[in-house]
């Protein structure tokens, strides 16, 4: 071999074992410092060893952080980040309640259920309205129910269900496009002014102009889900609330959810969250719905209307990451959940009633994007992963008797994050970054 053959053999062999060195040390650093760093995508530190494997469980089990591969200083930061965003005046009080792999690891009250002196402290059973959550607890799960017993049919067009719906301009609408808000109905009106009982809103709904052409735009619309309640009930035979529970509530036994509480039960009252102070209706609401076109459709619509505790809203989000089942009760089948869950085309974050993680959402920056959720105007939101096998439900009402506050908004996402960074077995991905 010549003297220059091996000169450029030496070279390269410096070459790579300089490269070798400087790889080894980047890794050593790494380890050490823990630094996560994987661009684009931030990714958190380095995962650790996985946790010993947990017994089946058939419903939510109270466990420490730690038993389901989480860092047991979550409770420490949501009492923290609770407490911060109530003192600025996020809510007078709220609950929370977090899970992963069928363990309930932190479910708990803070404040109190209103401002007014002598208010009690907020619980695991504390009652709020749920307000949107309605969507997809009551609603969208009894199409679920409807849908996979071959009993109602995606696309068939509204008008065969409900014959009130005649105007020319509606006659493309498919029930699909209620689950996914792509109907063209207007976003909102204040119907509530002049229309009581379900047929007058009937009626109007069929009067008033689209916002867009049926199936061309996504406008995220309380009609969509009033007239998806219509249907519903002419498939089942009876009323929404009559078949949410019988059909959901009772058999998951999700004993604090109802639609429109009896309030002269004292007991289950004082449980209740009041929300805003409203003269046309007699003053402070304490177990009448905020939402004042479902009150005016009697206080049960498929839109707004129902009143549950954080401890039922967890029970709920476990049956859906069980796959449709809890206690050994069987509601739908595990592709039902998945079909249903998941966004319906690439031009939006909308599941069929679902919604799914997008820029600035609840969801904040962590939660994957096989994740669904909801939220409601009241302050309250549910955000399930199932990649992670998790979920938080957070309740609260920034409607109160100060009016409405906006801190919320920060709040649900402060609290989604610190759930998903204490997650130790895993990655961290900044989804957001990549939605």
């Amino acid at each position: 071999m010549s003297l220059s053959r091996c000169t450029n053999v030496s070279r390269v062999i410096r070459g790579v074992t300089v490269a070798v060195l400087m790889f080894a040390t980047a890794c050593t650093r790494t380890a050490a410092n823990q630094i996560p760093v994987i661009l684009p995508t931030p990714v958190s530190s380095v995962p650790g060893p996985p946790p010993p494997r947990l017994p089946s469980a058939v419903r939510l089990q109270a466990a420490l952080p730690a038993t389901v591969g989480m860092d047991s200083t979550l409770p420490a930061r949501l009492d923290s980040i609770l407490r911060a965003a109530l003192a600025e005046g996020a809510a007078p009080g709220a609950s929370i309640a977090v899970g992963r792999w069928g363990r309930l690891v932190h479910l708990k009250g803070y404040g109190t259920l209103d401002y007014a002196t002598g208010s009690p402290a907020v619980d695991a059973g504390s009652i709020y309205d749920l307000a949107s959550l309605t969507k997809v607890i009551a609603t969208t799960t009894s199409a679920m129910i409807l849908e996979e017993s071959g009993t109602l049919d995606l696309n068939r067009p509204v008008r065969e269900f409900v014959p009130e719906l005649d105007a020319p301009d509606k006659a493309a609408i498919t029930v699909r496009m209620l689950l996914t808000h792509s109907g063209g109905l207007e976003a909102y009106a204040p119907l509530y002014r002049q229309a009581r009982g379900r047929s007058e809103y009937l009626r109007e709904i069929n009067a008033r102009p689209l916002a867009s052409l049926p199936g061309f735009q996504t406008v995220y619309s309380d009609w969509d889900m009033v007239l998806l309640q219509a249907v519903l009930e002419k498939l089942a035979g009876m009323s929404l609330d009559n078949y949410a529970d019988g059909h959901i509530f009772r058999p998951l036994g999700m004993n604090d959810t109802r639609f429109a509480p009896d309030t002269t039960d004292r007991s289950y009252r004082r449980r209740i969250a009041p929300t805003t102070s409203d003269e046309l209706r007699g003053g402070p609401l304490q177990g009448t719905v905020h939402d004042a076109n479902a009150w005016a459709m009697g206080g049960v619509s498929g839109h707004a209307g129902l009143f549950s505790s954080a401890r039922d809203v967890a029970t709920f989000a476990q049956f859906l990451l069980d796959g449709g089942s809890y206690a050994n009760v069987r509601i739908v089948a595990p592709r039902t959940i998945a079909r249903w869950t998941s966004r319906q085309d690439g031009t939006t974050s909308r599941a069929l009633g679902w919604d799914t993680p997008a820029p600035s959402s609840s969801a904040g920056r962590y939660f994957s994007p096989r994740s669904f959720g909801h939220t409601g105007f009241t302050g309250t939101s549910l955000w399930i992963d199932p990649e992670r096998g998790l979920f938080v439900v957070l309740l609260m009402n920034r409607v109160n008797s100060r009016g409405e506050g906006t801190r919320h908004v920060q709040l649900r996402r402060d609290v989604s994050d610190a759930v998903q960074r204490a997650v130790l077995d895993a990655p961290l991905i900044e989804w957001e970054a990549l939605r």
